[in-house]
């Protein structure tokens, strides 16, 4: 591997093309996140639950994202970079372990972890990259997680509403502050907020972690039958939840997922579409850890009482999912397949008659929506083949 920069730390763009054994490593922790998310959520079914599960994904959405991007960048066999991606490591294991009350007893170690995690990666870079571009954009990333200090140990310190909207603050700032590549007064505007790695790594790394994601519905699957064992209804409720999984498998890696890394690379903003590809990942992400808790509430009762609960969740998971993906698509190739509209459209008119159906029929009734759109992406794809064009400001340019 040929590198350049400081003491060999800075990877050139052609030189990053596939993840190491060392960021691999880095996802299995992530494994652990998206199960403390889902348990969080499943002991807390509610709407408000809901939302303090959106905020925690985020947060640690974001310490995953920073860390995609770093290894993408720097040298991954230079022991400084091995040394800080183990820290996050054991930073990442924390913060996950801190998910399942942190709006209760453990709000104050998610949010000192969380702090420890962004701020200590950027203060290594800073010192680490001396006289480099990067060294610039460490040190403005410092100075935004700092300020998000505020908001998070204010929250940590408070309860109930107050931490969810001080949390909620504190996520929207470094969001909001990365896409504008962390502007400070008196500073020009950085070009891009990172260097972008290369296209097909960052797809590279977007499907390791939505495989991942689909690891822990599997694992929610699996521990479920374990647990309630194998009569019948549950057999039944593991075969169904399963092949549902198997389709949104099938969904996501169907032309877009294996067509993004080129997207990516030829887009005229390779920086704002690698961004805008996070996000809607994470709005898959989500919806896969929704799923996660929908595949267990079937599992555990296939024909239990209806509940409106049970019924938004099995349902909203799937349409999280396919929500995110058909903003993957639009990303992509600049366009929007209607079998997932009418996909969407489905989920949303089954939704009044599930209410009064078991869980383990909610669950059969998503698999034929997306049944449905695998059928209809394969009609499609024989007819028409997509070109790819990512929309608007990253179309790629005829030069």
């Amino acid at each position: 591997m040929t590198t350049s920069g400081t003491g060999g730390l800075v990877r050139r763009l052609e030189d990053v093309a596939r993840a190491s054994f060392l960021e691999l490593f880095f996802d299995v922790v992530f494994v652990f996140a998206l199960r403390a998310l889902a348990q969080q959520l499943f002991n807390n079914l509610t709407w408000s639950g809901a939302f303090q599960a959106l905020v925690l994904l985020l947060a640690i959405g974001w310490v995953w994202s920073l860390t995609a991007r770093v290894t993408g960048q720097l040298n991954p066999r230079r022991p400084p970079v091995q040394l800080l991606v183990l820290a996050t490591m054991v930073g990442a294991l924390v913060l996950s372990a801190a998910v399942p009350e942190a709006f209760g007893k453990t709000g104050l170690i998610f949010a000192v972890t969380y702090l420890a995690i962004q701020i200590g990666r950027s203060l290594f870079l800073v010192l680490l990259l001396r006289g480099q571009e990067l060294q610039n954009i460490a040190r403005r990333a410092a100075i935004w997680h700092a300020a998000t200090a505020v908001p998070w140990l204010a929250g940590a310190v408070a309860s109930g509403t107050a931490r969810t909207a001080l949390w909620t603050l504190a996520v929207v700032l470094i969001y909001a502050a990365r896409r504008f590549s962390y502007p400070l007064p008196g500073l020009r505007r950085l070009a891009g907020a990172q260097v972008p790695a290369g296209g097909e790594y960052m797809a590279d790394r977007h499907r390791a972690l939505f495989v991942i994601a689909l690891g822990e519905v599997i694992l929610a699957i699996g521990s479920s039958l374990t647990g309630r064992g194998f009569s019948t209804d549950q057999t039944v409720a593991f075969v169904v939840t399963f092949a549902g999984t198997a389709l949104i498998w099938r969904i996501y890696i169907f032309r877009a997922g294996e067509d993004m890394g080129p997207a990516i690379q030829a887009s005229a903003n390779p920086d704002l579409l690698g961004t805008l590809v996070s996000y809607a990942h994470l709005v898959m992400i989500a919806g896969l850890v929704v799923t996660s808790v929908g595949a267990q509430l079937v599992i555990n009762d296939p024909f239990g009482h209806p509940r409106a609960a049970a019924t938004v969740t099995i349902l909203g998971g799937t349409a999280l999912f396919l929500a995110g993906r058909t903003l993957l698509q639009y990303l992509v190739f600049g366009r929007v397949s209607s079998s997932r509209v009418i996909g969407l459209i489905a989920l949303a008119c089954l939704l009044p008659p599930m209410l009064l159906l078991p869980p383990l029929v909610n669950a059969f009734a998503t698999g034929t929506v997306l049944t449905g759109i695998v059928i209809a992406d394969n009609i499609r794809v024989r007819r028409h083949p997509a070109p790819i064009s990512p929309p608007g400001p990253h179309r790629p340019s005829d030069t």
